[in-house]
């Protein structure tokens, strides 16, 4: 079995989380750049968030930790497009401060909207610093099925779901695509 198999395997388990473990045996998400005028975002619920990475290996496993708001969180997403494995555990923030010093160099912040829509919640990410002026919509989806029939709202614009250019890991790690 590869490691990227195994890896999965281990994020697909049925596990009991510990407290303050969180176990999504996937995650099934669909990506959308944001090119054109946004909705009124006043009132909308926001957070701050930060999140470095760790490690991003050669078969695209990423360990990131991030703070979302006043919580915070290690991550470990096997590489994919629509499905991946993800395993995620809360951290005090002395943990994350003491993780965070490893991702220097490979770091990213934005401020994350989220917009309930037609039974779905959109994550509205509009990014700070060196990746000043990429806005991007995610959707996560309880089943394939769900993420096939979703209709995305007029204002989503490219979707950008299965360009690698556009995970996270790699905005931190490269900054934005060229040819975007």
């Amino acid at each position: 079995m590869t490691q990227e198999r195994q890896e999965v395997a281990v994020a697909q388990r049925e596990v009991k989380p510990a407290e303050g473990l969180t176990i999504a045996s996937k995650e099934i998400e669909r990506k959308w750049l944001i090119q054109r005028e946004l909705p009124d975002l006043c009132g909308i619920k926001c957070k701050e968030v930060i999140q470095g990475y760790i490690a991003v290996t050669s078969d695209g496993t990423e360990v990131r930790v991030r703070q979302k708001g006043e919580n915070y969180f290690q991550t470990i997403k096997s590489d994919g497009g629509l499905v991946r494995g993800e395993i995620e555990i809360e951290l005090s923030k002395e943990q994350f401060d003491t993780l965070w010093q490893a991702t220097e160099g490979r770091r990213l912040e934005k401020t994350r909207y989220e917009i309930d829509y037609n039974g779905a919640k959109i994550e509205l990410d509009v990014y700070k610093g060196a990746l000043l002026g990429l806005v991007v919509a995610e959707v996560e989806f309880t089943s394939v099925r769900d993420s096939e029939t979703f209709v995305p709202p007029l204002w989503f614009g490219k979707e950008v779901t299965d360009n690698k250019g556009f995970k996270n890991k790699n905005l931190a790690l490269n900054g934005v695509p060229q040819n975007s």
